[in-house]
């Protein structure tokens, strides 16, 4: 018998492991920070939203009905994540000569095209701020009327981050830490480093793409007060789990948090807005993170390029914790790929046939242990699945049971492989390994594989396998294909 396990998850509020409980049993509530389309998303960005999409995958596994929303900021988000200034989109649309709405048209698109050719489950609807604008001035005057706003003429509305005793809790900072890392930007009028625009008035008399009129002045709303807006609109003033990328920790999440509560409070209201909160660490360069606003970015489009499937970039990132950092690398992408190629191989040839369709916990414990080579493969899985989404304990599982799946029945192999998929979002059913073939060109370096196979024959005299397997996929990756022998490592060109 295999028992299940609740899902336990990491809450940044408060920075410990729970058990997962909804608010509604059965039904999730769930928000995800979308792109700010005015630019290509680099694949840092894309992090977050296969996370998220793993996060989905594990609650609809336990049988949650998943209600998900991810923005569109289309309008509101300065450089530099200011308060005063240029919007990110305005900027772009005149750098590219194209009117706001196109511009955002064509960089939402993308974004579109890109998560779905990492297989993420597209959330209930995408809303865009441009389309929740008269929602966004009505909770400002509501704010305003409650007392939680001042005026700074000119300028427009801050919020006053004074009238939250428990402002910044999700950052585990003091006040004193948080003034220390708020905006350095110098705002006259603003009385607290801490206080941030609810809505920006436009009074320099410069011409802007996009502008609504408000008692504060023609202007534009906020960046933070966007997120607040739609997820109360599309989810319910509470729900349940709100994620993004770990920077969002210590000023956008903790903006919207300030905001969002005191409104409720404003009403009577003390319930926390929102339990749950989860954030994904960063891709990082060698000389930091990821980042549009540098240059120092890659999208999607530029692995694809190198003739690396955009999945071999989805099991990059399954490789290591979503808590982790992770160190961006062409290469090990490209082994990746090329290491998912050999197990998808594996079981094409052990004539696994996997169902493609949603498998719940229930379902799959109801199927009894797959237990093989001295291991209880099934209930590895359901720890695993239930462990905070440790996906790389699931990736060594699927590439482990690769070499183990002709010891099992094949309803068994099916029932196990079926799961994974669901769980990790890797299209097994579908996918071949023909697909996850590098496609650039490649010069294939003889002297250099002769050598390596001779290091890789080394490595299996010394029964270490792990080395031997590392060898191997960097051949495969130079363009050979390897073949075990009774003499030793063979190779041919690809």
């Amino acid at each position: 018998m295999v028992d299940g396990a609740p899902l336990m998850l990491f809450n940044s509020l408060g920075r410990s492991v729970a058990e997962f409980v909804p608010t509604q049993p059965g039904r999730v509530g769930m928000y995800s920070c979308g792109p700010t389309v005015y630019d290509y998303q680099h694949i840092g960005n894309m992090r977050a939203y296969v996370f998220a999409d793993t996060l989905k995958r594990a609650l609809i596994w336990n049988g949650f009905d998943v209600d998900h929303i991810i923005n569109i900021t289309d309008v509101g988000h300065l450089v530099a994540d200011a308060d005063a200034g240029d919007d990110k989109v305005e900027i772009a649309a005149l750098r590219e000569r194209k009117t706001v709405w196109e511009l955002t048209e064509y960089y939402t698109e993308i974004y579109l095209k890109h998560i779905a050719s990492l297989n993420v489950i597209m959330p209930r609807r995408f809303t865009k701020a441009t389309d929740f604008v008269q929602q966004m001035i009505a909770f400002n005057e509501e704010l305003e009327a409650s007392g939680y706003t001042y005026e700074i003429p000119g300028l427009g509305l801050y919020f006053d981050t004074s009238k939250m005793p428990d402002y910044g809790e999700l950052s585990g900072l003091d006040r004193d830490g948080l003034v220390e890392g708020a905006s350095v930007e110098k705002v006259e009028g603003r009385r607290s480093a801490t206080d941030f625009c609810l809505w920006r008035t436009f009074s320099d008399n410069v011409p802007r793409l996009m502008s609504w009129d408000t008692k504060w002045g023609t202007g534009a709303p906020g960046w933070h007060i966007e997120c607040s807006v739609m997820s109360m609109s599309m989810l319910g003033d509470h729900f349940d789990i709100h994620t993004g990328g770990v920077d969002h920790r210590t000023l956008h999440h903790i903006n919207e948090i300030a905001q969002a509560e005191a409104l409720l409070r404003s009403r009577g209201d003390n319930v926390r807005w929102v339990p749950w909160w989860l954030h994904n660490e960063f891709l990082i360069m060698r000389d930091g993170k990821m980042s549009k606003s540098t240059g120092s970015f890659v999208t999607l489009d530029d692995v694809v390029a190198e003739g690396i499937h955009p999945i071999a970039y989805r099991w990059f990132l399954l490789a290591a914790h979503y808590r982790s950092q992770i160190e961006f690398s062409m290469q090990k992408i490209a082994e990746s790929g090329v290491a998912l190629r050999r197990i998808i191989d594996r079981f094409a040839r052990a004539g696994v046939v996997i169902d493609d369709s949603p498998i719940s916990l229930d379902a799959f414990v109801a199927g009894g242990p797959i237990v093989a080579g001295g291991r209880d493969w099934a209930g590895e899985l359901v720890a695993a699945a239930a462990n905070d989404l440790a996906t790389p304990e699931l990736v060594a599982l699927t590439a482990d049971f690769s070499k183990a799946v002709d010891q099992v029945a094949p309803d068994d192999a099916t029932r196990l492989l079926s799961a994974l998929q669901w769980l990790l979002g890797i299209p097994f059913a579908t996918l071949t390994a023909h697909d996850l073939e590098m496609t650039s060109a490649q010069t294939v370096d003889a002297d250099a594989l002769d050598a390596m196979a001779s290091e890789r024959d080394l490595a299996r005299s010394a029964k270490d396998w792990d080395r031997a397997d590392a060898i191997r996929a960097q051949m495969e990756l130079a363009g050979a294909e390897v073949r075990d022998t009774p003499t030793g490592t063979v190779w041919s060109p690809r």
